[in-house]
């Protein structure tokens, strides 16, 4: 199996892994920390999804970082047909939530103009479904990695 960057095992793939935790994350704090988050289902979905995130990134970093301690390969057919499954799955949530969240934030701010009452949750609202995108960038380029391992078999 070719060992690619950001695969199964190495630096680079967990570097992929803790930035993918970060994001979401700072996604789910940013959006927390607002004011009215609740009364829109989009932005509860937006935190259920990087929920999801973060516990699957969380546990494949670790995977990583134990992988790179007892110098063991991850890249056998069965570990990355898991990958890729898993992967695809959170990122496919991932863009889900957050293209809705920022559908939602667009129409809170602009169409509804209700940010001169709470300009500090819009910014909020804002700053997380930009980390959201970023979350999900992050997870699309390990999801493509996988698919091309997979592929290489």
């Amino acid at each position: 199996m070719k060992s690619l960057i950001g695969g199964p095992g190495t630096v680079s793939g967990l570097v992929l892994r803790v930035g993918q935790f970060l994001f979401a994350s700072a996604s789910i704090g940013a959006m927390l920390s607002a004011l009215g988050f609740s009364t829109f289902t989009a932005f509860s979905y937006l935190i259920a999804s990087m929920g999801l995130q973060l516990a699957w990134s969380l546990g494949l970093a670790c995977l990583d970082v134990y992988a790179l301690r007892i110098k063991r390969d991850l890249q056998n057919p069965v570990l990355v047909c898991l990958f890729v499954v898993g992967d695809w799955v959170t990122a496919t949530l991932s863009l889900a939530a957050a293209c809705s969240s920022a559908g939602v934030t667009i129409l809170y701010v602009t169409d509804f103009g209700l940010c001169g009452q709470l300009p500090i949750s819009c910014r909020r609202f804002q700053i997380s479904v930009a980390l959201a995108f970023i979350t999900w960038f992050l997870v699309a380029t390990s999801s493509l990695v996988m698919f091309w391992m997979l592929g290489s078999v």
